[in-house]
């Protein structure tokens, strides 16, 4: 049984009313900058059970009537083709699943500013792209004079190069895809432009982690520094809040070693002290107030620290990240006793495999371990019909639906005919994926009776946790993350093939 230990409800009312106060604080307008994914954040999710991975959306839809969006992305990640990791879809592709969310929810977006554009040929491309559908697009520059020289930052020369978005509401959110997207010079840019218009304007963030009011080396802190190990992100005790208020609040590395340029260039740009003594004093986060059970947060974030382990694993392997990066997850995992093993899916996944005699030609052998709501494990293995993705969850809804073990959910007929299929066609391997015997089990129940009752506990799937003894494929991926399985795998592949088609 799911344990929770975050009440959602509480926290969004807790946020909604901080938000609302430093509007009021502003005095005119400000400029919200939302760091974190603005929609699915699962990192939140699971790490605090009970967290909605779309409050942050929800929210917005309460203030929709007083806020307005610019969505920042940087030309360097369009032209990269820079991946969000739980969608495995581009920043790109992100920024257009973000517009379709707000505008599915009435809430305005004022444009899409494509940050240090020099003119890539994919940030044109994407530009026109948005244009052509009705999308205002906006061109910000490479800052001259950052970080030293503040004269020049805030002059026409540095934030006057910019283009202005002209902004109604009283409320102007700044998110984008992912991190360096460029809100931060996006939200000064616009102060600096509208005081140049005499409009008051001010400036404040928004981050989920770190939590500042619990202490540093709570584990879900801790599970930030090893979501964002890849950029070497350190949590640490603010010492400017320390100092001005003499209290203890937790922040993180960049916005500590940015903060004195940050309060320069905000006194610069108004003409006045700035109204921050230290960088936690910009944040309006709130979700600190959303625990209700401690034992149970630290628990899901010792998890989640695992997770991460897992993953930089297999993206070293996959030539997608540094040993340096896998190596601080480890560190930080010994910091809090815990292994590989302390997920509780992986030694029965690495049990399967071991019993399985290697009897495939073509490919390793592979299983695959998922553990129920209630706590019982369901395992699987690859075969000569699919993959062990597919098997493990092909057994996972058999035992949801009380359907013996003996029954096949899949006809003989319909893997054949799917076989016959790829064969024809010289796809390889000839095996199916989990999202082809999804597709194949959707057939079946239309006609065979276990298999449309093993099809409708495909949703009591979500949030439950899998392993793999290798890396899935892409169908096998993409299946999995539509079933909103947390799964995590060891760092091996799952065929001796360097190409799969």
């Amino acid at each position: 049984m799911l344990k929770i230990g975050f009440d959602n409800e509480a926290y969004l009312e807790e946020q909604t009313n901080e938000i609302l106060a430093r509007v009021e604080s502003a005095r005119g307008r400000l400029y919200l900058e939302f760091g974190g994914k603005l929609m699915f954040d699962h990192h939140a999710a699971r790490v605090l059970p009970g967290y909605d991975p779309n409050v942050k959306i929800r929210l917005l839809e309460k203030l929709r009537e007083r806020a307005e969006i610019i969505l920042c992305i940087f030309a360097g990640d369009i032209e990269k083709r820079k991946i969000r990791g739980d969608f495995g879809i581009t920043y790109d592709t992100d920024a257009l699943m973000l517009i379709d969310g707000f505008r599915a929810r009435g809430i305005q977006i004022k444009g899409v500013v494509i940050t240090r554009f020099e003119e890539q040929p994919s940030a044109i491309s994407f530009e026109n792209r948005l244009k052509r559908r009705g999308v205002n697009v906006f061109r910000h520059y490479y800052t001259r004079g950052y970080p030293t020289d503040v004269d020049l930052i805030v002059s026409e020369e540095g934030y006057g190069r910019n283009d202005y978005i002209d902004c109604s509401k009283p409320l102007v959110v700044v998110t984008g895809p992912g991190p360096g997207s460029g809100k931060l010079a996006t939200c000064l840019s616009q102060l600096y432009h509208d005081y140049k218009r005499g409009v008051h304007a001010g400036y404040a963030k928004f981050e989920t982690f770190p939590i500042w009011n619990i202490p540093l080396k709570h584990p879900a802190n801790a599970a930030y520094e090893a979501a964002t190990a890849d950029l070497r992100d350190v949590n640490l005790v603010d010492p400017f809040h320390l100092e001005a208020y003499g209290t203890t609040a937790i922040n993180y590395n960049r916005d500590v070693e940015a903060f004195p340029l940050l309060n320069r260039i905000l006194g610069k740009i108004t003409g006045d002290k700035s109204p921050y003594a230290s960088p936690t004093d910009m944040g309006v986060n709130r979700v600190g107030f959303g625990i209700t059970d401690d034992h149970v947060i630290r628990r899901a974030a010792e998890q989640e620290i695992v997770r991460r382990f897992f993953r930089y694993s297999c993206e070293y392997v996959l030539g997608l990240s540094d040993r340096e990066t896998v190596q601080k997850v480890e560190l930080l995992m010994d910091d809090y006793g815990l292994t590989p093993e302390s997920r509780e899916v992986v030694e029965p996944a690495r049990r399967k495999v071991s019993q399985i005699e290697t009897d495939i030609t073509a490919d390793h052998a592979a299983a695959a371990a998922l553990m129920l709501m209630d706590g019982t494990v369901v395992t699987g293995r690859s075969s000569e019909l699919m993959h062990a993705s597919a098997a493990v969850v092909l057994n996972a809804i058999k035992k949801l639906a009380k359907i013996d073990d003996p029954v096949h959910l899949l006809s003989p007929a319909t893997i054949e005919s799917i076989r016959c299929l790829k064969k024809s066609i010289n796809a390889i391997p000839l095996r199916l994926d989990l999202e082809e015997v999804l597709v194949a089990l959707s057939v079946n129940a239309a006609v065979f009776k276990p298999a449309s009752d093993g099809m409708a506990k495909l949703t009591e799937l979500r949030g439950c946790e899998a392993h793999l003894t290798h890396i899935p494929s892409p169908g096998d991926e993409s299946g999995l993350r539509s079933l909103g399985i947390y799964v995590t795998c060891d760092p091996f592949f799952g065929s001796r093939r360097l190409y799969n088609s």
